[in-house]
């Protein structure tokens, strides 16, 4: 059925809740990227198969996935990643975790036909076991916007993303003038998502006043940050939220044709884009004459092989154009010739998943979120040694500490907390002085750190901030697309520095080094992936120098992460003489005599542990 009107959206709406509400029961399996890497792909299937083949439960042949009063529901990210596969069961509101392929048939016959709850699958902390998913602190915490939707509707299904008010912002634009939607959108404030914080609003403005009247929209789905997938998520559990801020910004600037850049590691988001776009232009809600107005507009997808470098704007829209993407001198900028030299409208899907709310309830609505400068929400990737790991979304202004203790529950094990890399490659460390900072592009910026797409990598204090550095100096180098000589030839240059360092080679003037090196990167490199590929050395350098010192003086490294920098030692006194150590050495480091304590030359130990797994007595251990 096509929808030409207001009316006859609203008729599905309508239609679509009242067969939600009188589901006996409906069950939502997480069918994101993570969830289903666990399993939760056969899980479905097996409730399918359980369903079917129940007598007493009436079978609608009209769809495979609803039967009778019972749907069994693939969704987007719930979010909770730690606790995956997950599994939403409604109307009771309830969150099981870690679900197996052998719960099922308990699950089909306790809850889904008697309404029985299991408690071994609800989520537990402090020894309190949370029935409904909204009381569980990790949720209860968040402000879910652009995130509203994922875990609670069928991500394949346009029905669905429809009850839950989806274009019905692009129903709004379409009665306001481009002037007026452009002017809600700057004065909700909303700035960018991916990484700079650029005012959306202004950027409208600019390419709408250019003379030239071909325009694009394009829709940046890279994310290439190491431990991010906040878009990911979005375009796999609620992509129709997306492609509806992208049409609002065409009709708004007058575009007829979009794209959406998404990097080829996201297989599952393609599909879902895809169907999302195939679902809407059947429907007449893409295509032309949309609504029964004179906007029309076109929407195409376009994979990127992978490439960090193709975040940055230039880049990624001479990937779309056929080119190797590499980023281009400024001026023009992309507002005034962006795709194919036309002026484009280039924002991220984070940024574009926030315009429809803000045009169907208001910019004022909008600004009662976040700081005066920064307002709105912000979704976080947060990983690393936190007890809940996962997809997050919280007030902007929300601080480093309520996110790390409150939502992720605190530091795993014994461990203490360390720092947090936040902003991926092109961010910074923040430490335990920073842990009442507002997570806001102003407050970050003041301390040399930023939101960037939104990465947040917690880290205890067994992690080495060397390592740290190498690993992120190691990922910037590779992904560095070699245009030009500051970000190509400095960042291999400060790679092989942080080798030298962590391999116990590393000298006191190579701190110096680094630090000229990364001044001339942030000063001289073409584009905003190059001036910032330095910071995690930067940063780290200012705040756990004296880490780097104990490397190249010391030749220690107090975390032990360091191979080449690691000591074996064996306890005289706890070691019997038994000799099991000097058998297991692959290469005769071990010397001693039977009853006596043995000795390792550290000259020959090539560090492998095999000492410590064979030494029955605990007597081997590393020093540090």
């Amino acid at each position: 059925m096509r929808i030409d009107n207001l009316n006859q959206l609203n008729e599905i709406k309508n239609n679509t809740l009242q067969e939600i509400n009188n589901s006996k029961c409906r069950v939502l399996i997480c069918a994101g990227t993570g969830c289903l890497a666990g399993g939760s792909g056969k899980i479905y299937e097996r409730l399918l198969e359980l369903v079917n083949n129940d007598s007493n439960i009436e079978v609608s042949l009209e769809s495979h996935v609803d039967h009778g009063n019972i749907g069994i529901k693939k969704s987007g990210c719930h979010g909770f990643c730690e606790m995956g596969p997950l599994m939403r069961i409604e109307p009771l509101g309830i969150l099981y975790t870690k679900v197996k392929l052998a719960d099922c048939e308990e699950i089909f016959e306790k809850t889904i036909k008697n309404g029985e709850i299991i408690e071994r699958l609800l989520y537990s902390q402090n020894n309190i076991r949370y029935e409904k998913q909204e009381e569980i602190p990790f949720y209860k915490k968040q402000t879910r916007v652009v995130l509203e939707n994922c875990g609670h509707i069928d991500a394949e299904n346009i029905n669905e993303a429809i009850a839950k008010d989806t274009y019905q912002a692009l129903a709004k634009a379409l009665t306001m003038t481009p002037e007026d939607v452009i002017k809600t959108i700057f004065e909700s404030k909303l700035r960018g998502r991916g990484g700079g914080g650029f005012q959306t609003g202004y950027k409208w403005m600019q390419v709408a006043k250019q003379k030239e009247k071909i325009r694009y929209v394009v829709c940046n789905g890279d994310e290439g940050d190491p431990g991010a997938f906040m878009d990911r998520s979005i375009m796999e559990g609620d992509p129709h939220k997306m492609i509806e801020g992208m049409m609002i910004a065409a009709y708004a600037v007058g575009a007829q044709e979009g794209y959406i850049y998404v990097r080829a590691e996201y297989p599952l988001a393609i599909q879902r884009l895809k169907n999302a776009i195939k679902e809407a232009t059947d429907r007449g809600l893409l295509g032309d004459n949309i609504l029964g107005s004179n906007f029309s507009f076109q929407l195409h997808i376009n994979r990127g092989a992978g490439a960090f470098v193709c975040g940055e704007g230039s880049a990624l829209t001479a990937s779309i154009e056929g080119s190797r993407g590499m980023p281009r001198v400024k001026p023009p900028r992309t507002v005034e010739q962006g795709l194919f030299g036309k002026p484009t409208v280039l924002n991220n899907v984070e940024t574009f998943a926030n315009v429809p709310g803000i045009i169907l309830k208001g910019d004022d609505w909008f600004r009662t979120l976040g700081t005066e400068n920064s307002p709105g929400t912000k979704a976080f990737a947060l990983t690393g040694t936190v007890n809940n790991t996962g997809l997050i979304e919280v007030p902007m202004g929300t601080t480093l500490k309520e996110v790390i203790f409150d939502i992720g529950g605190g530091i795993k094990g014994d461990g203490e907390f360390k720092a947090v890399q936040i902003g991926g490659p092109s961010g910074g460390c923040l430490v335990t002085d920073h842990l009442d900072i507002k997570l806001d592009f102003d407050s970050l910026s003041k301390v040399g750190a930023m939101i960037g797409s939104g990465g947040l990598v917690v880290m205890d204090n067994n992690t080495c901030m060397v390592e740290v550095a190498r690993f992120f100096m190691n990922f910037t180098q590779n992904e560095s697309c070699g245009k030009c000589v500051p970000c190509r030839e400095g960042t291999k240059r400060m790679l092989e520095i942080l080798e030298k360092i962590v391999a116990g080679n590393g000298t006191l003037e190579d701190l110096d080094i680094l630090e000229d090196l990364a001044q001339t990167i942030t000063d001289t490199a073409l584009c905003g992936l190059g001036k910032s590929a330095a910071l995690p050395v930067v940063s780290t350098l200012k705040l756990f120098r004296d880490e780097y010192i104990e490397h190249v003086v010391d030749k220690k490294c107090r975390s032990n992460n360091c191979q080449a920098l690691k000591k074996y030692v064996i306890s005289p006194e706890l070691c019997k003489g038994c000799s099991k150590c000097s058998r297991s050495c692959p290469v005769n480091a071990i010397s001693g005599k039977i009853k006596e304590p043995f000795v390792i030359d550290t000259e020959k130990c090539i560090k492998c542990g095999a000492c410590i797994s064979s030494c029955p007595f605990k007597a081997i251990y590393i020093e540090g």
